[in-house]
C-alpha cells in the first residue's frame, strides 16, 4: 500500500466513519482541523483529505471498527510504516500480533510478521519489540539476517 493508496481509502471512508462516531459535518470538520465546507467536498469526492489530513483521522478514529476491517486492526502501525518508510527509527515494544499479524518468518525468536489486511510487515525482536515496519519483505529478511547474525 502507498500514501496515495491510504488517502484514497480513508476519502471513501470519511462519511462512513463519521456516521460510526456520531458526529456531525461540524463536529468532524472541528476534530480534523478543517472547515465544513472541506469536509462535505470530500465527502462528495470533489477533494481529498491529502496525507497529514488521512493520517490525523487514522489517529484520531483509530478505534473505529470500519477503519479496523478496512485496515486490519489498529492504524497506528500502518500509519508508522507509511510516513516514517525508509527512515528506520526505534520503535516501542508491541503486543506480539495475536489478532491482525501472522507469522512470515522466524529465527532465534525473531519474527517477521505481515499484517492480514493492509499487507505490510513488521520485525519484532526475541521481546515482541518492533524493530523495523515496512511494505517490503526483503528489507526486513535483510535486517533480520543481520539480527540474528550478531547474536
Amino acid at each position: 500500500m502507498t500514501r496515495e493508496a491510504f488517502v484514497t481509502r480513508m476519502d471513501h471512508l470519511l462519511k462512513l466513519v463519521r456516521t460510526e462516531y456520531g458526529l456531525s459535518q461540524e463536529k468532524m470538520a472541528l476534530a480534523l482541523g478543517i472547515s465544513k465546507k472541506t469536509l462535505v467536498e470530500i465527502e462528495k469526492g470533489r477533494r481529498s483529505l491529502g496525507w497529514t489530513g488521512a493520517a490525523a483521522c487514522g489517529c484520531l478514529f483509530g478505534c473505529s471498527t470500519i477503519l479496523a476491517n478496512e485496515f486490519g486492526g489498529e492504524l497506528t502501525d500502518l500509519l508508522r510504516s507509511l510516513g516514517l518508510d525508509d527512515l528506520h527509527p526505534v520503535y516501542p515494544r508491541t503486543m506480539g500480533g495475536r489478532v491482525w499479524w501472522t507469522d512470515v518468518e522466524s529465527r532465534q525468536g525473531w519474527r517477521i510478521q505481515r499484517n492480514i489486511i493492509s499487507g505490510h510487515y513488521r520485525l519484532l525482536d526475541e521481546h515482541d519489540g518492533r524493530v523495523l515496519s515496512s511494505f517490503h519483505l526483503e528489507e526486513l529478511q535483510e535486517r533480520l539476517t543481520q539480527e540474528v547474525a550478531v547474536r
